[in-house]
């Protein structure tokens, strides 16, 4: 079962959240997230098995310019996470799809998304789903 996340659902968000970005302080996560599920330009969705949540898919309008793109806002697939056991089973592709019809809802004709370079599996995952590559980078920071 898919449901739109609401407020009161932070804690389960930044849960799995935390197990997508573990780099992540618990504290400033449900800050966050409580700010995002108040948001009319942003979207969670969780996935249940019975009373466990078992996945998540966070998306946004992007209103300034997203690499690849050609029109204002685009819909941006900020995160998706589906716990190991429930994964291959097509959840992370339903949760896409839900996310894309919100976009598509909210005015978007493109939707993106990206990941890390070393993430082979969200890779494959984005490609499955019809996401094209647009542009690989290496950030760089330094102190001074």
């Amino acid at each position: 079962m898919i449901k739109r996340a609401e407020i009161k659902d932070y804690k389960d968000v930044t849960k799995l959240a935390l197990l997508l970005w573990p780099d992540n302080e618990v504290i400033e996560l449900q800050k966050e997230f409580k700010h995002i599920l108040s948001s009319e330009e942003a979207l969670i969705l969780l996935s249940y098995d019975k009373d466990e949540v078992i996945a998540f898919a966070q998306c946004q309008l992007r209103h300034d310019y997203v690499e690849g793109t050609d029109n204002s806002p685009v819909g941006y697939l900020e995160g998706i996470y589906v716990k190991e056991a429930y994964r291959s089973k097509g959840l992370a592709k339903e949760l896409l799809g839900e996310c894309e019809k919100w976009a598509k809802d909210k005015g978007c004709s493109e939707f993106a998304s990206d990941c890390e370079l070393d993430n082979m599996d969200s890779l494959k995952f984005h490609l499955r789903a019809g996401f094209e590559e647009a542009n690989r980078i290496i950030c760089f920071t330094k102190r001074i």
